[in-house]
């Protein structure tokens, strides 16, 4: 009988995402020279400018105007950038790797981030500035543990965390009709306004953090996870021992 719990076994795609986060980052700031390192940060950063008329001034030209949508997701801006939104996405990446496999993880990560830069362009319009790092990305596998972490956490208590993947996904009127929940959901949402009134700015630097890649992603994994996940592991463990 294997007595590892499940909490503690990371997933590996996780394992690999942590890796590149790493990987990137020891790139950009410790092994390119600092000219080469600057011009590949402007060319994988998102900024909204590209979708004005600066496309072509811009480091990656027009192909960065679309795929910085991903690669913004794998830069932090500094060491404590990497280690802060590490730490957070193995804490809800890894039950979402868990229910969904590595592909299907990977679609709603990056779909996630996505959704995150897209909102900034919508609140900020085509201003010169850069965002870089996973944090909307992780919102929104926070917005998507909400579906199904509290049920878990209801039926069997931490053992249910540890093996949440043999949860039934609650359905998005369930989730907005838990008022658990609805309270987190706007105390994030609140404290990231807070956020734009008290640091606004680029994510990742001392200047402050973009809040809104964060609501964009949290509320884009909130309303999608759904699509991305799969039937819970529901077959009796302690009937298969042979």
């Amino acid at each position: 009988m294997d007595e590892r719990q499940p909490i503690f076994n990371v997933p590996g795609i996780v394992l690999v995402l942590l890796g590149v986060f790493l990987g990137v980052h020891l790139l950009l700031w410790g092994l390119l020279p600092e000219s080469e390192s600057e011009r590949l940060l402007v060319a994988l950063a998102f900024i909204p400018a590209r979708f004005g008329a600066d496309t072509a001034n811009l480091p990656g030209g027009n192909v960065a105007t679309f795929s910085s949508l991903v690669t913004h997701q794998f830069i932090h801006g500094n060491l404590t950038h990497l280690l802060v939104n590490s730490a957070w996405f193995l804490a809800f990446g890894s039950p979402i790797a868990r229910r969904t496999g590595a592909l299907s993880f990977l679609a709603f990560f990056l779909v996630c981030g996505v959704a995150g830069a897209l909102l900034y362009l919508a609140v900020n319009g085509t201003a010169g500035i850069l965002v870089v790092g996973a944090s909307g990305s992780i919102s929104g596998l926070m917005g998507g543990a909400f579906r199904f972490i509290f049920r878990s956490m209801q039926e069997a208590g931490a053992k249910g965390l540890a093996n949440s993947e043999r949860t039934v996904l609650m359905s998005l009127s369930e989730t907005l009709r838990d008022r658990r929940i609805l309270t987190l959901i706007i105390a994030w949402t609140v404290l990231n306004v807070v956020f734009a009134e008290g640091a606004p700015g680029v994510i990742g630097s001392a200047a402050g953090i973009a809040w809104e890649a964060h609501l964009g992603g949290f509320y884009a994994g909130l309303l999608l996870y759904g699509f991305f996940d799969r039937p819970p592991v529901l077959h009796d463990y302690a009937a298969t021992a042979e």
